[in-house]
């Protein structure tokens, strides 16, 4: 760490997960609460919640994260009734979506919370951006969680026009810590989204391996550091 001047951040998946996949932190919650549906039904219902959100922008810049989640968790369920994965009325819809919003909320808020002292430290010591794949309201959720003035600035591709894993969207990060990419380090959760396209421009890279949505071997030499917890990048190079 003596030669990094500053940090870029992952959010989604990184900071309010701690490296857990967002499709596997939702379908733990769906077996908490025993919905009865099978993992590969859900996985089909969260692929095309996905994409209906990339087609219409049903979630608008002022939304919270908790908006932004139950929108996400509709849409799932909503596939799973109408695909015929699902048989529920609406009392039992309407109960499940309320226990899955409430579980995976207070979850993410512990997560976030207790990554925040972490990013406070840091932040003390390095200028810090956000690059991430977003919806275009993470200025609210940020701000939702009480980290919105950690970040020198945030690179939100629903916003800058460009997504990961086009190393563009990381080069956005550099030029916002005005430094040369060899001083940079760059940390997330998606080894082909994150350590791969942050390399390409310079960064030293950090993977926070974590529960992934899909069983494939990474080459692990590749990153500079691979960490379980974002807790442990405060000691990474002593």
């Amino acid at each position: 760490m003596k030669d990094i001047r500053g940090i870029i951040f992952d959010y989604g998946g990184t900071i309010d997960t701690d490296g857990q996949h967002w499709g596997m932190k939702i379908w733990h919650a769906y077996e908490r609460r025993a919905v009865g549906v099978s993992e590969a039904d859900y996985r089909d219902a969260y692929v095309a919640a996905e994409r209906a959100l990339g087609r219409t922008p049903l979630i608008k810049p002022d939304y919270t994260f908790r908006q932004t989640l139950s929108i996400k968790l509709r849409l799932q369920l909503e596939h799973l009734c109408t695909n015929g994965r699902w048989d529920a009325d609406e009392r039992l819809f309407n109960d499940t979506h309320a226990a899955l919003l409430n579980d995976l909320y207070e979850d993410t808020r512990r997560v976030v919370t207790r990554n925040k002292v972490v990013l406070e430290r840091l932040g003390e010591r390095f200028p810090m951006v956000l690059v991430s794949n977003f919806y275009g309201n993470l200025h609210a959720v940020l701000r939702e969680f009480a980290l919105d003035g950690l970040f020198k600035q945030v690179v939100e591709s629903a916003v800058v026009g460009v997504r990961k894993p086009d190393a563009r969207i990381f080069q956005l990060g550099v030029d916002a810590l005005q430094l040369p990419a060899s001083q940079v380090l760059s940390v997330g959760d998606s080894f082909y989204k994150d350590v791969e396209p942050s390399q390409k421009v310079g960064c030293r890279t950090v993977w926070l391996k974590g529960e992934g949505w899909a069983s494939k071997e990474y080459d692990e030499s590749i990153p500079d550091f691979i960490i379980p917890s974002l807790s442990e990048i405060e000691g990474l190079g002593e």
